[in-house]
């Protein structure tokens, strides 16, 4: 094996959580002259990230298995042995990889089982502070399993890792954000010199209640003069949400409102605070670029991994939490209208959160599996 020039194959889909952590390794491996093969679904969100990056998807067909409809099993288990066989007669053909790297989706099953059979070492990365099925699964022949917060590591010990192959590397972020500046970007969103920036999403898919206590504010945060509020809405709250704020013109120029953000990386890079929600990929961004933050963990997520999600940067100091059930009362606004107030204690937290180091996690990652390959 030429150490220097490794053949990478590593599954990731169905969510931007899982993907975009994926492409970043996947771009950082390229750059040290690795060769990098996606293994994922077409017709899921990997079908369009993953080409628009510049790397090969080689097509894989999966199901999940549903516990409420449990004859899912049979057609699940069947898919999945297609698959297994689709991409052994792969290896078969071109040649295996020398490593593969699974991001926690089930459609890592079928790489994996598949490398696992044939003395191929794997990887797995888990964004989340609760791990999935999937990764749990696979965890027990994993040659690392890099976690992106610590608390996920009693998990994965559990699951019978040794403490010394769960590896704390953080959760890798792309280029497009960890490159952005706070120049370009207060430029892109016109944020002019001498005006605060106060970013709002609350992840792809919006965030209904933190739109709605944050149209609540409107006169409390126009009346800063030198605020600017961007705000997006996700595309099926954003209707509502224009309504609901009424902007006049001359409102609209401080308070720009878009269901959604494609460039992330300049909005980041261009806040001086951010209000969302705790999703892993939002975590990892926020600390990547130490942006202060409030975050307000979606309540009805899994074992409400958000609030640990959370944790990770707010036990440093670099971000400040609050339940989403005091969105509704004076609570939020205090400590909102508090940190928009307090320049001071935003550049704590933006030191705080530069000392987690999260910006090198795609290196710390490919560290790992270079060492795995080897």
């Amino acid at each position: 094996m030429d150490e220097r020039h490794l053949e990478v194959a590593i599954a990731a889909g169905g969510t931007a959580g899982h993907i975009n952590p994926a492409l970043a390794l996947a771009e950082e491996l390229r750059d040290r002259g690795h060769h990098v093969r996606f293994f994922g679904q077409t017709a899921k969100l990997e079908g369009r990230l993953v080409p628009e990056a510049g790397f090969e998807l080689v097509p894989v067909v999966v199901s999940g298995f549903d516990r409420a409809r449990p004859w899912t099993l049979v057609s699940s288990l069947a898919r999945m042995r297609r698959a297994q066989s689709q991409i052994a007669r792969l290896f078969r053909d071109q040649g295996a990889p020398n490593v593969a790297v699974g991001f926690g989706a089930y459609v890592e099953m079928a790489l994996l089982n598949c490398c696992h059979r044939l003395g191929v070492p794997y990887l797995l990365h888990e964004q989340n502070s609760v791990p999935g099925l999937a990764n749990k699964a696979l965890a027990p022949h994993a040659a690392a399993v890099c976690i992106s917060v610590p608390a996920a590591r009693e998990v994965f010990e559990r699951e019978g890792r040794p403490a010394s192959r769960v590896v704390l590397t953080g959760n890798p972020v792309r280029r497009s954000v960890t490159g952005a500046s706070r120049s370009a970007g207060r430029e892109a969103f016109g944020v002019g010199e001498g005006q605060a920036m106060l970013l709002v999403f609350g992840g792809s898919l919006g965030a209904a209640h933190l739109n709605e206590a944050v149209c609540r504010l409107k006169g409390e945060l126009l009346a800063r003069e030198g605020l600017v509020v961007v705000h997006s809405t996700g595309a099926d709250d954003f209707e509502r949400t224009v309504s609901a704020l009424a902007l006049t013109p001359a409102e609209q120029l401080r308070w720009r409102v878009m269901p959604y953000i494609s460039n992330m990386g300049q909005a980041l890079a261009a806040a001086d605070l951010v209000l969302s929600r705790a999703g892993a990929s939002s975590i990892a961004e926020i600390a990547a670029l130490a942006v202060p933050s409030l975050l307000v963990p979606y309540p009805h997520a899994t074992a409400d991994h958000q609030t640990t999600n959370a944790r990770f940067l707010t036990d440093a100091g670099a971000a400040e939490l609050l339940s989403d059930d005091r969105l509704d009362d004076d609570v939020f606004a205090e400590r909102l209208l508090g940190l928009v107030d307090d320049a001071a204690r935003r550049d704590e937290m933006r030191a705080a959160a530069r000392g987690l180091g999260q910006g090198s996690a795609a290196a710390a990652l490919a560290d790992q599996v270079e060492a795995a390959a080897r």
